[in-house]
């Protein structure tokens, strides 16, 4: 992602949302709708979504689940896909609860601390 994109999504992340995204490093597993579940990274998030790591192409409109340790899978959908990076908006709200934790868990200096 170029500078002037990776500017542009900084911005847009934080505008028309129902809430702010917060940049954190979760490790986690995507699966595609039809697909295999991957390894992923998740680099930011919001009670209504998220964007995190994708090497394979994502199309947007496709359906995908996200695990996050300690959690269910999280049902999305993909909203954009761009050089390897995808960003999704979540089924059902993320439960505010449930978003507070993970941040408290992950958030701060980018480090995985496994409780």
């Amino acid at each position: 992602m170029n500078y002037q994109t990776q500017d542009r999504y900084l911005t847009a992340a934080q505008e028309d949302r129902c809430a702010p995204r917060t940049k954190l490093t979760i490790p986690g597993q995507l699966r595609a709708s039809g697909g295999r579940a991957f390894q992923t990274v998740v680099h930011d998030l919001s009670i209504s979504g998220f964007s995190a790591a994708a090497i394979n192409r994502m199309h947007e409109g496709q359906m995908c689940w996200l695990t996050l340790p300690g959690l269910e899978s999280l049902q999305a959908q993909v909203v954009w896909w761009e050089n390897c990076l995808v960003g999704c908006a979540f089924s059902e709200l993320l439960s505010p609860i449930v978003h507070d934790n993970i941040l408290a868990r992950y958030s701060g200096e980018g480090a995985y601390r496994p409780y």
